[in-house]
């Protein structure tokens, strides 16, 4: 059941000038904004320990500062809340080189006199694996767009597929400036946010390139620009409703789900926004700008198919022995 249906067909390719130029403004300020501040790589990439230590009663920061000083173990550690003020994370870039140091066993022993607490988790991830899983992360996402790419070039075509490159480029440009600006530690669950917004963005594009396909076959001489605004204008409902929907699920994670999937969830908020936004007016908009035509298409699909029959009438002649 639809949420709305339209009587007549919004004119999106007529703001699609002014949406690129936004979205063109968006990605070189992210850009500028990583090149200048950078991301902030968690323990999972920049190497390090993290101890979760949890109190019966709301957690003496200051005391717990001043007691870690005391230890070069925890020179330059960060301590922080973890969701709740009897919760926190003690974060250090640095681990022991020496394999008998319980890290866990240390970090009781100089908290002893704080308070009744306990020792609810502690990570530790070598630099040279941090290294590499920075590495395989980023090969992770290149991969992922290749393979995006070559799939809806078979299914679509090449110009299809590069408008979709297109608006997933600008996705995740946008979400790990978004990142950088707000400081978000990037881990492991970061990176499972942006290839999740990989495909979230894709699904929605597809669903508005297959109406525009269907919109191609029935018309042959029309405007490509008005076969583009009733596709995106069909499938406006569709769009609407599952952002929304899905919104409302990542904003309740964002809000409730406290700080162990804070990044996560504040990602895929921004992905989800930027997404829905680039299916309309960067994916669509870039088959206009990369000269789509309808005429030429349909004269590629005659000569292909002019090729098909020739191949199979010599196929038909070789089995019969005519040639």
């Amino acid at each position: 059941m639809e949420f709305f249906r339209l009587t007549s067909a919004i004119n999106f390719m007529g703001k699609s000038k002014l949406a690129m130029m936004f979205s063109v403004v968006m990605v070189l300020s992210s850009l500028i904004i990583l090149s200048t501040k950078g991301l902030n790589y968690g323990v999972d990439f920049a190497g390090g320990t993290i101890v979760q230590v949890k109190y019966q009663g709301d957690a003496p920061i200051d005391v717990m500062r001043e007691k870690l000083s005391k230890n070069e173990i925890f020179e330059g550690a960060s301590i922080t809340e973890f969701g709740s003020a009897d919760e926190v994370v003690i974060r250090m870039r640095t681990t022991s080189s020496d394999v008998v140091v319980d890290v866990g066993d240390v970090t009781k022993e100089a908290l002893g006199g704080t308070g009744d607490f306990e020792i609810r988790r502690v990570d530790i991830v070598g630099p040279k694996v941090g290294s590499e899983l920075k590495e395989k992360g980023l090969m992770s996402l290149l991969l992922a767009i290749a393979g995006i790419l070559i799939y809806v070039s078979f299914r679509f075509e090449w110009r299809f597929a590069l408008s979709s490159v297109l608006a997933l480029v600008h996705d995740v440009s946008i979400a790990m400036g978004a990142i950088s600006l707000v400081g978000i530690e990037v881990n492991l669950d970061v990176l499972a946010a942006l290839l999740t917004i990989l495909g979230y963005s894709l699904n929605d594009t597809i669903i508005i390139f297959d109406r525009i396909r269907e919109g191609i076959t029935k018309t042959r001489d029309g405007d490509f620009g008005d076969v583009i605004n009733d596709s995106i204008s069909n499938t406006l409902s569709r769009t609407t409703l599952t952002s929304l929907t899905t919104l409302f699920v990542v904003c309740t994670l964002f809000i409730w789900g406290g700080e162990i999937i804070h990044a996560f969830a504040f990602t895929l908020l921004v992905g989800i926004v930027v997404g829905t936004y680039s299916s309309i007016f960067v994916a669509s908009p870039a088959l206009l700008t990369l000269g789509f035509d309808i005429k030429k298409y349909y004269v590629n699909l005659s000569q292909k198919a002019a090729r098909e029959a020739e191949k199979e009438k010599m196929r038909s002649q070789f089995e019969s022995g005519v040639m």
